[in-house]
């Protein structure tokens, strides 16, 4: 089942994907796709409505984040052995981990926003986890029941912020626009492994990340295990697991992106994203 949230920001609906790639409106069955409308039986008895028993959403409509109510985005740095090739860095023996502000969050086809001051504004395309039921102190084989579904999410990073700026990754991880994801969160029933995902991305239609989730250093059970050891994560709490190798800072030379640029990006099954990028006014 692929849900969504349709509408003008800030006032999305909930919305269903149908057999035939048209959106379909959710809301007279649930209010919002947030909270305990993610468990693992809300989601059932969302999937046993008939698509075609609900209003057609008419026309183009712009996509928001596919879940609401979103508490926190945690991100996975140097998670996939390429990247941390690229990057000249030796892999530590537990996860490093950041967090992105919830105010940048955006949809999947909005606008990458540069701010003031921005010299080093990167691209990485990610498969995000969207939490389902609280976890707290998981077992890694029991982790991904904690799943509600995955998604595709541009981990937007501005590098100067983030390495120049006094070490605090989350300075260079939050500007407004930083966390594109969607178009839609893909429930876990239809993504059979995880870790067998390929993953793409292109700057003005050049391809510059190829990738597969088969190269994460630590795969998405052992992510949720591990976060859940130091905090409850929380229905519709994202995870951002890593990104391959392919980003501006580790081209020859660096590159990074500027008004004008389009980046298009997706992820095996879970659908694509495209975003102009646009200077802060």
């Amino acid at each position: 089942m692929k849900l969504l949230r349709w509408g003008p920001a800030g006032r999305e609906r909930p919305g269903m994907l149908d057999g035939n790639g048209e959106i379909r409106d959710l809301s007279p069955h649930v209010a919002d796709l947030r909270g305990e409308s993610l468990d693992f039986e809300r989601l059932r008895r969302l999937a046993a409505i008939d698509p075609a028993t609900l209003p057609l959403v008419e026309g183009p409509v712009r996509l928001g984040p596919p879940v609401a109510g979103i508490g926190k985005i945690l991100g996975i740095g140097l998670n996939y052995r390429s990247h941390a090739e690229e990057t000249g860095a030796t892999p530590g023996s537990e996860p490093l981990v950041f967090s992105k502000a919830i105010t940048a969050l955006s949809g999947p086809n909005d606008a990458i926003v540069i701010p003031r001051g921005s010299a080093k504004t990167d691209w990485e395309v990610e498969l995000a986890v969207i939490i389902g039921t609280r976890a707290r102190y998981v077992d890694e084989a029991k982790a991904l029941d904690h799943i509600a579904g995955y998604a595709v999410i541009n981990d937007v990073s501005e590098r100067s912020y983030q390495k120049e700026r006094g070490g605090q990754f989350v300075k260079g991880k939050s500007s407004d626009s930083f966390a594109p994801i969607g178009p839609w969160l893909v429930t876990r029933d239809e993504v059979a492994d995880p870790q067998r995902l390929d993953l793409w991305l292109d700057v003005n239609g050049k391809r510059r990340q190829t990738g597969n989730t088969a190269d994460m250093i630590f795969p998405v059970a052992f992510l949720i295990s591990h976060l859940s050891q130091f905090m409850t994560l929380a229905p519709g709490d994202v995870i951002a697991t890593g990104t391959p190798a392919g980003v501006g800072a580790g081209c020859q030379p660096p590159e990074f992106l500027k008004p004008g640029d389009v980046v298009e990006l997706g992820v095996a099954g879970l659908g694509r994203q495209r975003q102009e990028v646009i200077a802060w006014s």
